[in-house]
Formats: C-alpha cells, structure tokens, sequence
C-alpha cells in the first residue's frame, strides 16, 4: 500500500519572520513551503510507500528572542491523506444499479476505494 497527497501543516510562532526547510534525503514529489499568511510550515509529499519514514527540518527566523510562550505557539500539527484502494470499514459494495443511463456516460465494472483522513491531529 502506499499514501499519497499528505499535506502536513506546523504552525509557528506569530513573531515568526521566515522559515526554511530541509530534507534528510532527496524525496522525489516532496516540497515544504512557508505561509507567512497562516503562520504555518506546510510540506506537501505526493506519494510513498506505507511503513517508510521521512524527516523534514525545518530552520524558523523569528524577529524576538525565543521564550517560553513562544514555544507554546508551536503546534498542535494536522496531516490530511488518501490512502487509495484500501477500506478502514471493511465496507463492500457487492451490487451496483445504475437506474438512469445517459448516453455520455458509460459505465464500467469497477469500485474504487479510496480512504481519506478528515481530522489527524498531534498536539505537542
């Protein structure tokens, strides 16, 4: 199985000025950027493989020393994925009646599962 389209945001503290980003290893289809609106580190990773692991870090400029409050502006950190062809619910769609049939669309003999996350969040 593998992952794809997860999108992972940080936030950051609002004294923060700007903000890089580095990779342990070169990722193909993986990007990190900084919202300077939203106050957030958002990497983007396309797609990989399931039980693999990826690092990201990321240096933050901020324009005042760092405090303790600062430190509490950090996070919580929300991710959103799709995991395609993969069912959490075991929920099969065994039969399948198309009552209207329209001649632009013709149908085909096959379900796509697909998994979505709605609300993954790790505080910190």
């Amino acid at each position: 199985n593998y992952r794809s389209n997860v999108i992972i945001r940080m936030p950051v503290p609002r004294c923060t000025v700007s903000a890089s980003a580095e990779f342990a290893s070169e990722i193909p289809g993986c990007s990190a950027e900084y919202n300077a609106s939203e106050k957030k580190v958002i990497w983007t990773i396309r797609k990989f493989v399931g039980g693999s692991e990826m690092t990201l870090r990321a240096k933050i400029t901020m324009d005042q020393l760092v405090t303790a409050s600062h430190k509490k502006e950090v996070g919580p950190v929300s991710m959103t994925f799709e995991i395609p062809m993969h069912n959490v619910s075991h929920l099969q769609v065994r039969y399948l009646r198309i009552s209207e049939t329209h001649k632009s669309y013709n149908p085909c003999r096959w379900v796509r599962y697909i998994t979505q996350s709605s609300s993954y969040v790790c505080r910190m």
